[in-house]
């Protein structure tokens, strides 16, 4: 068996496993395309710290706060990373990288064993053949950016929510924040004390008063999961959960207007002749900025996997549902992180049900 991706939803899978007996390098292989230990984490804006995230959840078996001192103030980056790394170790993961898995492929024809080919300084081989892949490759190398006409045109600075680093970065420029997103929130919290700003989006910012609590997430959960079982992509964390209103309520945000029409060398232009659902847009039909920061999203790392054929013609991946990651189509192949597991609880309480599905699955194929 093979694990691809060491962030929560791997590490969490790699646990359960190995608690049926699954050793590292010896029944299972764990392989990670980033160089240390953290995840996506590893790689946030330096302004992000546990205090201002969105939330990390503890991996099973040993807690966050548990496992190394922890300062609210000191970036998430650094200490998740330390963190992942300390539960690593712990746990005797073993886990090989910097690996990439650049295809997956059953190539008797739907037959029981997969074959992975490999690149990356940390490979065992060039290729390897597992029965079961558990696929935890997350969405943070596949940023998002929707195209506009116009885009190429631009002579400022176009940068993803990927890329950003401080706002100190942006002092002096004009800065216009694309998405209705947490990300976007908190850009332009951090950027509105140091630059001028703007903010625009392709819907209405969902801001809802009500707690988030366990009666809210199970509905979330379950409006994702069936979306899932029909083949329809999940969609964005916020456009299921909405906004909490504690998030815009900073009178640094400005007011959003709804999405441009086009882009041109000096900024971004609403054409008068489209209609609009909701919100104003500049009398004279333009912004002039410096800077367009897209904190559209970022889509899941699927593209090694398209041997497979587990696309559905609506851009989905046909996923059993609540509970479960198992695809639909191949029973051996798992998705912890897409769909209703995509949060960091909902990934922990998937490496449950991924090791006992997969154990019956492998018992099964003798």
């Amino acid at each position: 068996m093979v694990v691809i991706g060491m962030g929560q939803a791997g590490l969490s899978a790699a646990y359960h496993l190995m608690r049926r007996g699954y050793e590292p390098a010896e029944r299972m292989l764990l392989l990670d395309a980033n160089a240390g230990p953290g995840g996506a984490w590893q790689h946030r804006w330096p302004s992000l710290t546990l205090k201002t995230a969105n939330g990390v959840a503890d991996l099973p078996g040993w807690g966050l706060r548990e496992a190394i001192d922890v300062d609210d103030e000191v970036p998430a980056a650094s200490t998740v990373a330390r963190y992942y790394a300390a539960y690593e170790e712990r746990m005797g993961l073993g886990v090989l990288r910097p690996v990439t898995v650049d295809r997956v492929e059953q190539p008797d024809g739907g037959g029981t064993d997969f074959v992975l080919t490999l690149s990356g300084d940390g490979r065992p081989a060039d290729t390897l053949r597992a029965r079961a892949i558990v696929n935890a490759t997350g969405t943070w190398d596949r940023p998002r950016i929707p195209y506009y006409p116009g885009i190429a045109s631009f002579e400022g600075r176009q940068l993803h929510t990927r890329d950003y680093t401080r706002a100190e970065d942006f002092a002096g420029s004009h800065v216009l924040v694309v998405g209705a997103g947490i990300s976007a929130v908190q850009h332009l919290g951090e950027l509105a004390q140091v630059t001028r700003t703007s903010w625009v989006s392709r819907s209405r910012p969902d801001i809802r008063n009500a707690e988030f609590t366990p009666e809210v997430g199970a509905d979330v959960v379950a409006r994702v999961a069936e979306r899932v079982r029909q083949g329809l992509p999940p969609g964005s964390v916020v456009s299921n959960t909405g906004l909490p209103i504690a998030a815009v309520s900073s009178d640094a945000l400005p007011r959003c207007r709804p999405m441009f029409d086009r882009i041109d060398r000096a900024g971004v232009v609403w054409d008068p002749e489209v209609p609009r659902a909701w919100g104003a847009v500049p009398e004279d039909g333009r912004l002039d900025v410096d800077v367009i920061l897209w904190a559209t999203g970022f889509i899941h790392r699927f593209d090694h996997l398209a041997p497979l054929d587990l696309h559905t013609p609506e851009g989905g991946l046909l996923v059993d549902g609540r509970a479960t990651t198992r695809a639909v189509e191949n029973h051996g192949v798992h998705l912890p992180g897409y769909g209703p597991s995509a949060s960091t609880i909902g990934a922990n309480r998937a490496g449950r049900a991924i090791a006992r599905e997969l154990d019956e699955y492998l018992a099964g194929l003798g």
